[in-house]
């Protein structure tokens, strides 16, 4: 009886620990990514954007992701891939209206991702 109750608490506090590492690693990774994105849009505001500040954004990106394969769906990683992969392309061809419209679109998902993780009642119920 002993052991089962022991059991049944490392169980908890291992499972508490995974939640708390996930949650902290997807906020610090996709608060940081959002810096870069910010950033970057308002050079594209500027038209000061060059290729290399976006593949500065890109290379970021390539960097968190290695760690968010661990937490969140691939699906989610493709998206933020192919939206970061055109901001590159438009902004290599100066076209920073198209650049701007894309880093709009990763801020956002910055800030939503996340909150589909967070360990909340509405995602648990």
């Amino acid at each position: 009886m002993v052991k089962d109750l022991i059991s049944i608490i490392v169980s908890v506090a291992i499972l508490t620990g995974i939640a708390v590492a996930e949650d902290v690693t997807i906020k610090k990774c996709f608060g940081e990514f959002s810096t870069y994105a910010q950033v970057l849009y308002l050079k594209e505001q500027d038209e000061s954007a060059t290729v290399d500040d976006a593949l500065i954004l890109q290379n970021n990106w390539i960097k968190y992701k290695s760690k968010l394969h661990v937490y969140i769906p691939h699906n989610e990683i493709k998206e933020m891939d192919l939206w970061v992969s055109e901001c590159v392309g438009y902004t290599k061809d100066k076209n920073f209206k198209e650049a701007k419209s894309k880093l709009e679109v990763i801020i956002e998902l910055t800030q939503q991702i996340p909150k589909t993780f967070k360990f909340d009642i509405e995602n648990i119920l």
